[in-house]
């Protein structure tokens, strides 16, 4: 059965512990390799190539009871590896025919990776969502607009009263997107001082995240390590303001720097 080289993610080999490393592959069972250049470690193990190549493994990679605790394996071993080195993780299922052709990768890319390791030295990439109990919100801000007009309210007939509150409360969506793009824009302001890049991800549906609310910004940051207990102090703080307003920061990490990583060629020259 031929076998692959399945890529985990690159190092630096000075900061590695001592070789070989501990832990087990995508499979549970084969060993971590590791693959040296210079001052590059290339973190791989052996996998059948039938795993993960051709018809059947196409079939294979839909079915989340297969691919589920590989992809936990994957984020295993490259956390494992981040806690002594920065990384440049693979993306699930990166996998090499041989070892020429790894190392010929290593090679031609090898200045942008010590490059990128060097920049992601203590720091690390943390991600921050905002969740928003949509309906909820809605009626907070309903509630605080009826508050700030109950003079002007009382003042009025009662009938004049019930078509006046209508129309404050036919005009909550628009509010509410306001109301939502001034927070975000607040939070986004803050947490970059603490943040040494960041980058917008796309917004995933409630399906995706398997939450009643919905996601209205979703960030990574790339976070120096000595500012990490701001930064979270900042989502604490945030929270504590806007949470009974229906809306609520997520913030999760460390991860590795999946979102910053420089778009590199897999494939080995010819």
């Amino acid at each position: 059965m031929p076998q692959g080289h399945y890529l985990y993610c690159l190092a630096r080999l000075s900061r590695l512990p001592p070789l070989p490393l501990e832990g087990k592959g995508v499979d549970g069972q084969s060993p971590l390799e590791v693959a040296i250049f210079q001052d590059l470690a290339a973190v791989w193990s052996p996998v059948p190539l039938e795993d993960f190549c051709g018809p059947e493994a196409e079939a294979r990679l839909r079915d989340l009871t297969w691919i589920g605790p590989r992809v936990i394996r994957h984020q295993e071993v490259v956390a494992g590896v981040m806690r002594h080195s920065p990384v440049l993780p693979a993306r699930f299922g990166t996998i090499f025919s041989s070892m020429a052709n790894l190392e010929k990768v290593l090679q031609r890319h090898s200045d942008t990776i010590a490059g990128f390791l060097t920049r992601l030295t203590d720091q690390e990439e943390w991600a921050v969502k905002g969740l928003l109990d949509r309906p909820g919100a809605k009626e907070k801000l309903f509630s605080l607009k009826l508050a700030r007009e109950a003079a002007s309210l009382e003042a009025l007939s009662p009938g004049k009263r019930y078509f006046e509150e209508q129309r404050l409360r036919a005009a909550g969506d628009q509010e509410l997107h306001g109301w939502v793009q001034e927070v975000c824009r607040e939070v986004w302001t803050g947490l970059r001082d603490y943040a040494a890049e960041a980058r917008e991800r796309r917004l995933l549906s409630r399906e995706a995240t398997g939450s009643d609310k919905d996601m209205v910004w979703n960030w990574a940051l790339l976070m120096p390590r000595q500012a990490v207990g701001g930064f979270q102090a900042l989502i604490q703080d945030v929270n504590a303001q806007y949470a009974e307003c229906g809306l609520v920061v997520e913030c999760t990490g460390p991860w590795p720097p999946y979102s910053f990583c420089p778009a590199l060629d897999m494939e080995p020259e010819p």
